[in-house]
């Protein structure tokens, strides 16, 4: 073989160049880009390794501006709770002071008009809105929260951020929650609104009308006479002849009227006050609701289960002065020629002296606890407004027509909606145990023009239907299933079909025949007369869409009502009812509303002699405020959590960007000392390399032989 020079250049210096001169290239690429690799190619595993921890970063970024973007929301809505908070303490101090009876009326109005203000303050935060978005809207965040009466626009929806896969964390506080929200750890108490005194005090002589004396308010250590009265001054300890009408609800939402044992003269108010607590099913050895009597006189009557929104209350008393058995009654209606003022009772003429006659001077004492201002139902027989619990016609105010009552599930303590079946809301243990097979409704009122009209809605297994003439022609109550329209079973009939008949009632319109396209077609006729729904908090509402100042009435009952021979009734949609002290769910602005009210009225207990009879008073304003302001600061403390749990994030993000930033770097940075240092020892392999090559170079024929 024949040595050349190319052969000493290919084999010493060519090759031993390319890969010297490439190796010195990469690590200056390397100290001059900071990185070890440019390409893919040029670490398949480095590159892979590093594109996953890019990703990594991108996310913890994503989180930490979501976490951060949610504080800000959260930390605002702390901000406007504390105001809530401190403008509800002043609330609460001016109520205190309204309280007082050193105060005149015209200081009263001062505290009034000063608490009206802190409502329009109140309202306005309610309305705080960041970048155009309103802060207590839930999702509907464009949306004004709050109107000016008070009512929520809003929705229930959260907002949450993003905090990796799977993993939110809600940061708004939504007005649903806030000012209609529900706290399951208070008890719903109400109370009646009739202050009883003493008329054993009033009228130490109960034969003579001229002796007065000076009348205390009741407690319940005093008497039954003390509480009705008498016409003569001999206390009856053998005869039991006061007679006590009680209907209501329980904790579970059993509807029961029922009938007191009669009480003797001298039997302690406290018996009565034991066997009301009775009816709720309090036993000696366990109380399920407690029942007191208030400073003003009034049955107090607190729910010892928490969480219930079912609870009330409705009573009436009667005496038969004459001797007689007329205040023995199974119908509340046979007490209707009685006299409501016990006053008349024992007036005398001022012109003779004498007793008035019976005529204008009953012998019956009729005594109401809960008054109000609502009129009786068209037919009702009573004259006597307050002896009718759910016989009283929904409340008018302009076009529109409303109930009292809410519609809560008996399973729980939700609001109904236009899709609840009745039977999920309805006492089932009344009449046909365990069904609504056989219970009627009776609808009465005037229609938007003003005609009278007596609807008879029939609840019924095999189909229920409704009729205009006591049920010789009904009309089916269609259900909405396909293809086969039929008539709905009394168990399946939801709230919608039963306001789509009063809606039909209210309208004055009625099915041209009897088929599922007649049915239709009236109901949305109806639909342009009024408008029927359930309300936000569960009620009846009716809103007459020709008028602003409507000519219909509407009243919707049980037939069972005012029967206390007999089963209760299943369903109540308007009471003459005790009013609500405090109550599991909440209404904000309503409430505020009323203790406002409360100052205005100057009633510092419930009165039914003057203005608003349903107006709970300053004291049980001050009850509800506590009530509110527990509700907020529960309210507050979920934001100051969120707050915390956003807060957390982002200092956990931050960390592991940190951490991911580190383990990056060490992946994909060079090493500068030590690319520095391979730099130097490639160099000196070059210099070596083009040495060795000059020295081979030189050689002459004789160093190969």
């Amino acid at each position: 073989m024949r040595v050349t020079s190319s052969t000493y250049y290919d084999n010493l210096f060519a090759q031993s160049n390319s890969k010297l001169s490439n190796n010195l290239f990469d690590v200056n690429k390397q100290i001059a880009s900071g990185l070890k690799i440019q390409y893919a190619g040029d670490d398949i595993a480095t590159f892979v390794g590093t594109m996953q921890l890019d990703n990594e970063m991108t996310t913890l970024s994503q989180i930490k501006q979501s976490a951060e973007s949610g504080y800000k929301i959260s930390n605002q809505t702390d901000t406007i709770l504390n105001d809530f908070e401190t403008s509800m303490d002043r609330m609460r101090t001016l109520m205190i002071n309204a309280a007082n009876a050193s105060h005149s009326t015209t200081s009263r109005d001062a505290l009034a008009a000063e608490m009206r203000g802190l409502e329009s303050h109140l309202k306005n935060l309610a309305n705080t809105s960041i970048n155009g978005q309103f802060l207590f809207s839930g999702t509907a965040v464009a949306t004004k929260p709050i109107s000016d009466d008070g009512t929520y626009n809003g929705n229930s929806g959260s907002l949450n951020a993003f905090l990796g896969s799977q993993s939110q964390q809600q940061y708004n506080l939504s007005g649903a929650e806030l000012f209609l929200g529900e706290d399951i750890l208070t008890s719903r108490m109400v109370t009646t609104n009739v202050s009883n005194v003493n008329l054993s005090a009033k009228y130490p002589d109960f034969t003579d009308s001229s002796v007065t004396g000076t009348p205390f308010v009741i407690t319940a250590d005093d008497t039954i006479r003390d509480l009705m009265g008498d016409t003569d001054n001999v206390v009856d300890t053998a005869n039991a002849k006061h007679y006590f009408y009680v209907r209501g609800v329980t904790s579970d939402g059993t509807a029961f009227n029922k009938q007191i044992p009669p009480l003797k003269d001298d039997t302690k108010i406290d018996e009565l006050l034991t066997q009301i607590g009775s009816l709720y099913g309090n036993t000696p050895n366990l109380k399920v609701v407690n029942v007191n009597i208030n400073a003003s006189g009034e049955i107090v009557i607190e729910d010892k289960m928490k969480g219930s929104s079912k609870l009330d209350f409705h009573m009436v008393g009667a005496v038969d002065f004459s001797g007689g058995a007329a205040a023995n009654v199974t119908n509340i209606d046979a007490l209707d020629d009685g006299e409501t003022n016990f006053d008349q009772i024992i007036y005398k003429d001022e012109t003779t002296g004498l007793p008035l006659s019976t005529a204008t001077n009953p012998n019956l004492y009729v005594k109401e606890f809960v008054k109000s201002s609502f009129t009786a139902a068209t037919g009702a027989t009573s004259n006597i407004e307050g002896l009718l619990y759910d016989r009283v016609a929904f409340s008018k105010s302009g076009s529109t027509l409303s109930s009292n009552v809410t519609q809560v599930l008996k399973d729980g303590n939700a609001f109904a909606s236009p899709s609840t079946k009745l039977s999920e809301v309805a006492d089932l243990s009344q009449a046909n145990a365990g069904t609504l097979n056989g219970t009627q409704l009776l609808l009465t009122g005037t229609t938007t023009s003003g005609a009278a009209f007596n609807v008879q809605v029939d609840l019924n297994s095999a189909g229920s239907t409704f009729s205009l003439d006591g049920g010789t022609t009904n009309y089916n109550i269609y259900n909405m299933a396909t293809p086969a329209r039929a008539a709905v079973a009394a168990d399946e009939m939801t709230y919608q079909q039963l306001l789509d008949v009063v809606n039909l009632a209210v309208g004055g319109i009625t099915p041209s025949g009897a088929a599922a396209t007649d049915y239709d077609a009236a109901i949305e006729a109806s639909k342009l007369l009024s408008n029927t729904t359930l309300s936000y908090d569960g009620k009846l509402k009716i809103t007459d869409l020709t008028s602003s100042d409507t000519q219909a009435s509407f009243a919707m009952y049980d037939s069972n009502s005012g029967n206390f021979g007999g089963a209760s009734s299943a369903m109540t949609f308007q009471a003459n009812n005790a009013l609500t002290i405090t109550d599991p769910k909440t209404d904000f602005f309503k409430s505020i509303d009323e203790m406002i009210k409360a100052v205005e009225e100057q009633k510092i207990y419930p009165d039914a002699t003057s203005g608003d009879p349903r107006n709970a008073g300053i004291q049980n304003a001050i009850a509800m405020m506590d009530n509110l302001q527990t509700h907020i600061q529960r309210s507050h403390s979920k934001v100051g959590a969120q707050s915390n749990a956003l807060t957390k994030s982002v200092e956990r993000t931050e960390i592991l960007e940190i951490s991911t930033m580190s383990l990056r770097s060490s992946i994909i940075d060079t090493d500068l000392a030590e690319s520095s240092l391979q730099l130097s020892q490639l160099s000196l392999n070059y210099q070596a390399m083009l040495s060795m090559v000059s020295k081979v170079s030189k050689l002459s024929l004789v160093n190969y032989l």
